[in-house]
């Protein structure tokens, strides 16, 4: 099968390579399309210690399913020729994290696009209870956007948000895009998006948020404008440098809430005694629960998240030259779905 490999910084090419062989719990699934997630960037770069070369990238994806092993035919409704996504956060399903319902904590983990091979190619293998059957209403296209979503979909929850609050969402990529609509989701009326991005920047108000522009003014200092010198409630920093971390945490107002998604930089520097002061209560947000990715599928189908524009589909053939484009200025592109068909 053709796959596009990761075979070091900035190098990526397309090879073939043996199709998987499914385990009896198993379930191979040929690849419709197959999202570029914004942390494979850095490891695209070599700046990420879990993905070491040679790798297949990818983990948001959709297909159908070619082969079943002989013990997943029996673990759900599943079946040849049936559209799907998948969970490629792979987790044991029995230590405490996983029985409690933090299966993204699980020791065990495995993800595709790291420590297992991913979706950049014709064919991926996943786990029988790792599969989600697509409801007749969402496209393939669609159907690989339920793990960005996910990671939304949990950030929102962390948040603890209340509809009277005030959120800030530092970084407007497609995970912030999706972000603002579970935000909204919760309730929330009043989102105020950062991103030096301005086609982004307009999505995000097409949403109903009201946007800042790093370029034409001080970030924290409009916000502090937007809401009369109190600050937010909650911010959310989807970007993942020392600069967004800080505007998050001089955003807030005293008692706040930060929420960190963005896993860009490994380190930043942060006002600690502001935090301890002000009683701002940080929180880490990584990937989702097996919950939150349900979640993410049904608020799909029932057309209350999704991207509206800026979707480029483009032939596996041409991934090499996507991931490097995405490295400058992204323009008007939310996310980019490799296809092999």
């Amino acid at each position: 099968m053709k796959a596009l490999v990761y075979e070091g910084p900035r190098e990526m090419n397309l090879r073939e390579v043996d199709v998987p062989i499914v385990e009896p719990d198993e379930v191979l699934i040929r690849v419709a399309y197959s999202g570029i997630c914004g942390s494979e960037l850095s490891g695209y770069l070599g700046q990420n210690a879990l993905r070491k070369p040679p790798l297949i990238f990818g983990h948001e994806f959709s297909g159908t399913i070619a082969e079943l092993g002989e013990q997943a035919i029996f673990m759900q409704e599943l079946s040849v020729g049936q559209r799907v996504t998948a969970n490629p956060l792979i987790s044991c399903g029995h230590c405490e994290k996983c029985l409690g319902g933090r299966q993204q904590l699980c020791v065990r983990r495995k993800l595709l696009s790291a420590s297992l091979p991913g979706s950049n190619a014709e064919y991926v293998k996943v786990p029988a209870r790792f599969v989600y059957p697509l409801p007749e209403n969402v496209s393939l296209g669609q159907g690989a956007l339920v793990e960005p979503i996910a990671c939304a979909v949990r950030a929102a929850e962390l948040a603890s948000v209340h509809p009277s609050h005030t959120v800030l969402v530092t970084g407007v990529g497609p995970i912030g895009l999706f972000i603002i609509q579970a935000l909204k989701a919760h309730g929330v009326r009043r989102i105020i998006a950062v991103d030096l991005n301005k086609d982004r920047l307009e999505m995000a108000r097409r949403l109903g948020a009201i946007t800042i522009s790093p370029e034409e003014a001080d970030a924290v200092e409009e916000v502090r404008r937007i809401t009369d010198g109190k600050g937010v409630e909650i911010a959310v920093d989807a970007v993942g440098v020392g600069v967004t971390r800080n505007q998050c945490v001089q955003s807030v107002t005293s008692g706040g809430r930060v929420i960190f998604e963005g896993l860009h930089d490994a380190e930043s520097m942060l006002p600690v005694n502001t935090i301890i002061r002000s009683e701002i209560t940080c929180i880490g947000s990584f990937a989702y629960s097996a919950l939150n990715f349900g979640t993410a599928l049904q608020w799909l189908a029932e057309g209350r998240i999704g991207l509206e524009g800026g979707i480029i589909e483009s032939p596996l053939e041409e991934g090499a030259q996507w991931f490097e484009r995405l490295l400058g200025n992204q323009g008007k592109v939310s996310k980019v779905l490799l296809h092999t068909h």
